[in-house]
């Protein structure tokens, strides 16, 4: 008989993948902040170096909100099997990472009085885009059984 809905395993699985997933994150960022000699940034806060910097970050996110709505509008009106694909949320989502990334490594690379912060936040860009990837690609691992 076909059940709806997920397997009994599929939580701890999950919470146990998420776990693993912050700790990977979390000794990356670490390591390389001991290596670099930069110091932490407040989680969860605006860590905007100067007002150009608060202007361009804020730009990206309505945007980002913008083509989301967008995105959902022209996703809807079409065939469920054939979105477009850049205006699917996971998409817009992973660009808005990127972009944020990008501007804050660049405004870090030029305003920052720790030359090393932009090296930090390009080398975790790198690291977390390579994760997410390789999550994507290979189906949580293999985890999940999704296919």
């Amino acid at each position: 008989m076909f059940y709806y809905g997920v397997e009994s395993s599929f939580w701890p699985k999950f919470f146990l993948f998420l776990f693993v997933l912050w700790l990977v994150m979390f000794l990356f960022s670490v390591i390389v902040r001991r290596v670099l000699k930069v110091e932490k940034k407040k989680m969860f806060s605006y860590n905007h170096l100067n007002e150009r910097h608060k202007r361009i970050d804020w730009t990206i996110r309505i945007a980002i909100v913008v083509a989301m709505i967008v995105g959902v509008i022209i996703n809807v009106s079409r065939l469920p099997l054939n979105p477009i694909l850049f205006l699917e949320p996971y998409f817009l989502l992973f660009m808005l990472l990127f972009l944020a990334e990008i501007v804050t490594a660049v405004m870090e690379w030029k305003y920052a009085e720790n030359r090393n912060a932009y090296i930090f936040t390009v080398l975790q860009l790198i690291f977390i885009t390579i994760l997410l990837l390789s999550i994507y690609t290979t189906d949580f691992f293999g985890l999940f059984g999704l296919r």
